[in-house]
C-alpha cells in the first residue's frame, strides 16, 4: 500500500490540474459566445450572397462564364486545412487531419498540396505532404481582410492554372458539444446551369452595371466569404470542443480525486489501527513481564 505522503502528493497534483482545466473551460466558454455570434451573423450574409449570384447568373449570357467557374481537367488539387494553433480540444484537430488523409486517398491520382491554417494541421502534414503555405498567423489578429489576403493568393494560383480544384476542410459549428467535419469545394465555384427560360426571374431587375460586371465583383467576394466562414466556424468549434473537453477532464479528475481520498482515508485508518495494536501489544508485554 502506498504511503500517506505519496497519496497526499497525488491528491494535491490532481487538485492543481482541476484548477487549470476548470479555468480553461471558463475561458473557452467566454470566448465561445463571441465566436458563436460572429458565425451566426455571417451565415445569412454568405447564403444571401450565393442566392444573388445564382439569380444574376440565371439571367446572364450562358457563354459568359466566370474564370472562377471554369471547369478543366483536374491535375492539381489544393486543400485548405483549418485547425487551431493549440491543442487540448479533444478530437477537434485530429478529425480534420483524419478527413484530410481520407481525401488524399480518394484523390491519390492527382498532385495534391495543402495550405494549412493552424499549427496543428501544419505539424501533421509537414512531413510526407507537400505544403503550399502555412498561414497559422491568421489567428494572431483574425479579420476578414487577413483571411481575404490568403484567399486572394489561392484565387490567383487558380487563375494561373496552378490548381484545378480547391477544397476547404474544417469543423462546422453545430453547438458547443457538436462539431461536424466538412469538406467543401471552393474552386471552381458551382454555378446554376439553368437558363432564364427554365427558371424565370419573378422580379424584373434593372442591372447597373451590367450582369457580367456584377458577377465579376460578387464571385470573388463570395469565395473569400466562404473561406472566412470556414475559419469562423472552426474558431467557434475550437472553443466549443475545448470547453467540452475541459469539462470532461475536470469531471474525470474529480472522480480520481474522490477515489484517492477514499484510498487515503483507508490507508490512514489502517496506519492508526496498526499503531494502536502496537501500543496495546507493548502495554500487554510490559504488564506480563
Amino acid at each position: 500500500m502506498a504511503n500517506l505522503k505519496e497519496i497526499r502528493g497525488r491528491i494535491s497534483s490532481i487538485s492543481s490540474t482541476m484548477q487549470i482545466t476548470r479555468a480553461m473551460k471558463m475561458v473557452s466558454a467566454a470566448k465561445l459566445k463571441k465566436a458563436q455570434d460572429a458565425i451566426v451573423m455571417l451565415r445569412p450574409y454568405s447564403e444571401k450572397l450565393q442566392e444573388i449570384i445564382q439569380n444574376v447568373n440565371s439571367s446572364s449570357d450562358p457563354d459568359q462564364v466566370s474564370i472562377y467557374a471554369q471547369k478543366r481537367e483536374v491535375k492539381k488539387v489544393l486543400f485548405i486545412a483549418v485547425t487551431s494553433n493549440r491543442g487540448l480540444a479533444g478530437a477537434f484537430n485530429s478529425n480534420v487531419v483524419k478527413e484530410l488523409n481520407i481525401q488524399f486517398q480518394n484523390k491519390a491520382q492527382y498532385e495534391i498540396e495543402v495550405l494549412t491554417v493552424g499549427k496543428k494541421a501544419y505539424d501533421a502534414v509537414r512531413k510526407g505532404r507537400k505544403v503550399f503555405s502555412n498561414e497559422s498567423s491568421v489567428f494572431d489578429k483574425l479579420s476578414f481582410d487577413v483571411v481575404s489576403n490568403v484567399t486572394e493568393t489561392v484565387m490567383s494560383n487558380f487563375r494561373e492554372g496552378k490548381f484545378d480544384e480547391v477544397y476547404v476542410i474544417y469543423n462546422k459549428f453545430i453547438n458547443a458539444a457538436t462539431q461536424e467535419v466538412m469538406t467543401e469545394k471552393v474552386l471552381p465555384i458551382s454555378m446554376s446551369e439553368t437558363t432564364a427560360a427554365e427558371t424565370p426571374v419573378e422580379t424584373d431587375y434593372i442591372f447597373e452595371p451590367d450582369r457580367a460586371e456584377i458577377l465579376d465583383n460578387l464571385i470573388p467576394k463570395s469565395i473569400k466569404t466562404q473561406v472566412f466562414k470556414a475559419v469562423l466556424d472552426s474558431v467557434a468549434s475550437e472553443h466549443g470542443a475545448r470547453m467540452t473537453a475541459m469539462h470532461k477532464a475536470t469531471d474525470n479528475a474529480q472522480e480520481l480525486k474522490n477515489d484517492l481520498v477514499i484510498f487515503y482515508n483507508k490507508a490512514r485508518q489502517a496506519a492508526i489501527t496498526n499503531e494502536i495494536l502496537e501500543i496495546v501489544s507493548g502495554a500487554e508485554a510490559l504488564k506480563n513481564s
